[in-house]
């Protein structure tokens, strides 16, 4: 069954952590080089900043894209002697940083630690010709990092470190507009430490829960859980596995990354047809949908206002809930380790997470899982 929880009065007053948004999400990779050619061609990323040895930065290079509001940070090690690099060894590519945007870095550090969260970097202020950046960070699960930005103070192309990066080749955008939530996957038995770990460190809360009798298909199951800061900026739905007749995505996620992570990132537009459309003609593949589907679609969501063929062509999924409905679709994992994919998702008025989909996406990933022998 699933859960909504109502904020309360304590929950509305205050808000020990202000947080504005996802500052950026920084993916360590083994080649930034050619990983940031993806993201532009596939994805219409534009070229932001860049870092490495012209830049005076030694031992890695980092590639900054931007759309919308979207931020990613694509970094590879210059050499094998680095925790990047055994961060790759590890896990593959995938998601390091989750970067918040804060007004104070240094009370944020200070909040959080004293709250029992585990430093990752002290905090410390970089500058340059255009200014200053204040930054600190701690670990949540596995080996991610919430890292606290504050650049209020900043007027450059990304931070101190970093020049501009321009390019001749700049395909065009595909309406993609920020970043709506960040979903991670954490081992057995995990999840309430984790939840509590949300709520006692960064005073987050639990405002939607799904446990094993909602997210379940013949084969496999998982729960979840839904945390948010104090303003609703931020969302971090939490996966842990579930026992089930045969191994879940879940279970295929932490075999393969070799431990918790980030499994999947939202990125929101506001014409989902569109952006599909264009991202599947630039080679993203999406886990296809059957058709059947769509046979009673209309009577499980009521009236949409889109047309039913084109959401059916491009396997596009909807779900309602009390406050409107929201279409979604979800790429498959964008490496050869099944881990890391995206989510692309478009909100008219819903505020939920796909529910009512959750069966039919489950299966999709179950007969991806089949082919590559991991079910």
């Amino acid at each position: 069954m699933s859960t909504l929880a109502q904020p309360t009065t304590a929950d509305t007053v205050h808000d020990f952590l202000p947080i504005n948004g996802t500052d950026h999400i920084e993916l360590y990779v083994g080649n930034a080089k050619q990983a940031a050619h993806y993201y532009k061609t596939t994805f219409g990323y534009q070229s932001q900043a860049y870092c490495g040895p012209e830049t005076g930065v030694r031992d890695r290079v980092s590639y900054v894209l931007r759309q919308g509001k979207i931020r990613l940070v694509l970094t590879t090690p210059l050499n094998s002697d680095s925790l990047i690099s055994e961060h790759i060894k590890k896990h593959g590519d995938g998601v390091k940083i989750l970067a918040l945007w804060v007004d104070d870095a240094y009370e944020a550090f200070a909040k959080t630690t004293a709250r029992g969260g585990k430093p990752y970097m002290e905090p410390k202020t970089i500058t340059d010709d255009f200014g200053e950046v204040k930054m600190a960070g701690i670990y949540t699960y596995g080996e991610t990092v919430h890292l606290f930005v504050e650049r209020k103070n900043y007027m450059g192309p990304f931070m101190p470190g970093y020049k501009k990066w321009t390019s001749e080749y700049n395909p065009t955008e595909t309406g993609l507009e920020y970043i709506d939530h960040c979903v991670g996957n954490v081992g057995w038995n995990r999840m309430n430490e984790t939840v509590k770990w949300y709520e006692d460190v960064m005073g987050f809360r639990n405002i939607l829960s799904f446990d094993d009798k909602t997210i379940n298909t013949e084969y496999s199951a998982l729960m979840s859980k839904v945390m948010s800061n104090g303003n609703g900026f931020i969302k971090f739905p939490i996966n842990e596995p579930a026992e089930g007749k045969k191994k879940s995505q879940i279970e295929e996620y932490l075999d393969f990354y070799e431990g918790e992570g980030v499994q999947h990132i939202a990125l929101a537009t506001q014409d989902i047809i569109k952006s599909v459309t264009q991202l599947k003609a630039r080679g993203v593949e999406f886990l296809q949908t059957p058709t059947t589907y769509y046979d009673d679609l209309l009577d499980r969501v009521g009236p949409i206002d889109e047309d039913l063929q084109p959401l059916k062509d491009l396997g596009i999924l909807v779900d309602k809930d009390d406050e409107g409905y929201l279409l979604q679709i979800f790429t498959k994992p964008i490496e050869d380790r099944p881990t890391l994919f995206f989510e692309i998702i478009q909100r008219k008025g819903a505020q939920s997470f796909g529910a009512g989909n959750f069966k039919a996406l489950f299966e999709c990933i179950e007969r991806e899982q089949a082919l590559r022998g991991n079910l």
